[in-house]
């Protein structure tokens, strides 16, 4: 291995090899680190697209196919927002090469004047809370030959684990909410805001959950069942169609987008205020059985569309 040490304060070139195509690409690292906004007004178009679960190429190609990037990996969505709905990590052999990705996509987006959203999911918390259990083991040896254990590759001394550490679990965007798993109904009955949220997600990403004996705002939002980021609720649930408005409302939106529990395609649950985009995408090294496209969601002009492998839209 070689090792070069480089002023954190400069902008640091970097590179990234895919073996499966023999390609490369290239971004810039800068070790400033700001925390995202939480609500976003701009009438822009959104490409949201959840559980890629470390498919680089699937992700890749995919963008390149809804005209996010072009074939050289260049941003060609001017302002718009490309939403990352959690579960980017795990069950792949291409973890390192997706997350270096949104890393480039990001910093792309901004010198535009559009927007890469990348919401955590669990998944995302586990590799920080320095849970394995869904990683391959590919990550083990990556780690060893960088004379490291599996956790620091996500920890608060690494770059990815410091990035990522900076993101949110719920944004509003145009009068749409995104979370990787949902709003539990409870917590409308809680005077808080989406930045205050973020804010409790953000101090507890590297801390597992147990439950206290006493209830509270905090236990709600990061428990690992009704949390925003592991709630299924939506579909195991019987929910009637006030308690899921009740929490779409506290947060003064018109619907949520949520990732988490997979679904055959995109689809629309409660009068259209759920959006499930989970699917099980193509992965990069093996064949999915039934054999299966990606799909994302595309709203513009309130006007709400599945986004296909091939770029093409069915209105939903």
């Amino acid at each position: 291995m070689d090792e070069k040490k480089y002023d954190s304060a400069k902008e640091i070139k970097a590179s990234c090899f895919f073996p499966l195509d023999s390609t490369t690409f290239h971004f810039s690292l800068t070790s400033k680190f700001e925390i995202p906004k939480s609500t976003y007004d701009d009438n822009e178009p959104i490409l949201a697209v959840s559980d890629i679960e470390s498919g680089y190429k699937t992700f890749r190609d995919f963008l390149i196919q809804n005209k996010v990037i072009n074939k050289n990996l260049d941003w060609t969505f001017g302002k718009g927002h490309l939403v990352l709905v959690g579960d980017f990590v795990d069950r792949g052999y291409s973890t390192t090469h997706v997350l270096w990705f949104i890393y480039k996509l990001e910093q792309e987006a901004k010198k535009h004047g559009g927007h890469v959203h990348f919401i955590l999911g669990n998944h995302e918390l586990y590799n920080m809370q320095g849970k394995y259990n869904s990683a391959s083991h590919k990550y083990y040896g990556v780690a060893s030959i960088l004379g490291k254990q599996h956790h620091n590759l996500y920890d608060q001394q690494s770059f990815i684990g410091r990035w990522m550490a900076s993101k949110n679990t719920l944004e509003r965007i145009n009068g749409n909410l995104f979370a990787h798993g949902g709003i539990h109904p409870d917590i409308a009955d809680y005077d808080i805001t989406i930045d205050q949220v973020n804010q409790i997600n953000r101090a507890n990403y590297y801390n597992s959950y147990f439950p206290k004996p006493e209830e509270s705002i905090e236990q709600l939002i990061i428990s690992n069942k009704k949390g925003i980021c592991w709630y299924r609720g939506y579909f195991k649930d019987d929910l009637s169609q006030e308690e899921v408005e009740k929490g779409i409302r506290k947060f003064n939106a018109k619907s949520i987008i949520v990732g988490h529990t997979i679904q055959w395609m995109p689809k629309t649950y409660f009068e259209g205020k759920v959006i499930a985009i989970d699917v099980k995408h193509p992965k990069d090294y093996n064949k999915n059985w039934p054999s299966k496209s990606s799909e994302g969601l595309y709203i513009k002009n309130d006007k709400y569309y599945r986004a296909q492998a091939d770029g093409a839209l069915k209105e939903l």
